[in-house]
């Protein structure tokens, strides 16, 4: 036939003839075609699988995250080439503690850079400023609540931040925290 390619050796070789699907069948009516998997190769027990940077992330940020990055803490991180830093917006003497102080505490329960530093720093910042007493006694309903959570969080370094939190607020506020102490206590122990 025409269709036999012939060798010099005097082979002859037939090609093949791609078969093709009947069209009466429907997509809905016909079972799909299996898929073939392909077969692991021995570098993927050595290359795992990464993150892509550039794929839709599949948690939403956390509250603390959210609020650091619309601007609801006025400071920002500042990458030093040794130690970082904080960056205040405003005079820290002039941030309301009101929403401030509590948000970063609702921070130090964060496991991810930069929010961690932020949180920690921006708290010890704001504890260290002059009067910082009389604007943390009135928030302590609300922060110990706060504090209970993060010491009774699973990672150990949270539990450390919060540690070193509470340490630092009640250097601060003094003998006005011992009313709050029977909440905290179980979970220092």
């Amino acid at each position: 036939g025409s269709n036999v390619l012939r060798m010099s050796s005097g082979i002859q070789i037939k090609p093949k003839t791609a078969v093709r699907k009947s069209k009466t069948c429907s997509p809905l009516l016909c079972p799909p075609e299996p898929a073939i998997k392909p077969k692991p190769k021995p570098s993927d027990k050595l290359n795992p699988k990464t993150i892509d940077p550039f794929g839709a992330h599949s948690r939403s940020p956390s509250a603390f995250a959210a609020v650091y990055a619309k601007g609801g803490i006025p400071c920002r991180l500042v990458h030093g080439s040794v130690k970082h830093r904080l960056k205040w917006e405003c005079l820290p003497e002039t941030v309301p503690f009101d929403p401030v102080l509590i948000t970063l505490a609702e921070g130090l329960r964060e496991t991810k850079h930069p929010y961690t530093f932020v949180s920690k720093e921006g708290f010890k910042e704001l504890l260290m400023i002059e009067g910082a007493a009389e604007k943390a006694i009135p928030l302590l309903p609300r922060l110990v609540p706060v504090l209970k959570s993060v010491l009774v969080h699973s990672d150990d370094e949270v539990f450390r931040r919060g540690l070193d939190a509470l340490v630092q607020l009640s250097a601060v506020v003094g003998p006005s925290l011992n009313d709050h102490l029977k909440r905290l206590l179980t979970n220092v122990s």
